[in-house]
């Protein structure tokens, strides 16, 4: 499982400035950064993460969704930006197969290239060049502190604008059945969300330090 020693050592291969913290207190969940380090909410940032489909029922992944602690986007939102036919929040045992941390404590670093991964536009607009936010390291006793545009650099997520807005009718597809491929992180299909580019200089997602 990934932790705060795999990210490290990943941002020290791509030069970036961070911290990792130890915490006063363990968390359980990224929700409780804010009363583990005395900040307010928009500093903390939480990676929910959604179980989709796509719009032909094919094709099964996981899209992360990065807001403030104690935020929840709505499902209707996500589906609609990653054009899928379904998105609810996935089971803790899936994010902890496809992601490699523990669920609840998903860095926005180092997930899988074929998981799609927003962030509030709010966020994006309300970063100054010198704002640390802190992330769950995947392990209760330590955050990460990196500045936030950089952090949002690195993870390369779509902005989305995560208020609720109209409803749009999903397409009228037959749902597939439930297997047991529905672990599958594969991209979607040419109907699906599109994979984010590797940087030229970042190594492999799954494996960030050889």
């Amino acid at each position: 499982m990934k932790d705060a020693l795999t990210i490290h050592r990943a941002l020290l291969e791509w030069e970036a400035v961070h911290e990792i913290v130890r915490l006063p207190i363990g968390i359980a969940h990224a929700d409780e950064l804010p009363k583990a380090l005395g900040l307010p909410a928009d500093r903390c940032l939480v990676t929910r993460v959604f179980a989709c489909a796509d719009a032909y029922g094919r094709r099964r992944f996981l899209t992360g969704v990065v807001v403030p602690a104690g935020e929840r986007p709505p499902g209707e939102t996500v589906r609609r930006a990653v054009g899928a036919r379904l998105a609810r929040p996935a089971r803790a045992d899936l994010v902890n197969a496809v992601t490699e941390y523990a669920a609840g404590l998903v860095c926005p670093l180092l997930l899988p290239e074929s998981m799609p991964l927003l962030i509030d536009q709010r966020l994006v607009d309300g970063l100054r060049a010198a704002d640390v936010v802190y992330t769950p390291t995947g392990e209760p006793s330590t955050a990460l502190g990196i500045r936030g545009h950089d952090l949002y650099a690195l993870c390369q997520a779509k902005p989305v604008e995560l208020a609720a807005g109209p409803d749009v009718p999903a397409p009228a597809t037959a749902p597939a059945r439930e297997s047991g491929r529905d672990r599958a992180s594969g991209p979607a299909g040419p109907a699906g969300p599109a994979r984010r580019r590797n940087r030229p200089d970042r190594p492999e997602p799954r494996h960030p330090v050889g």
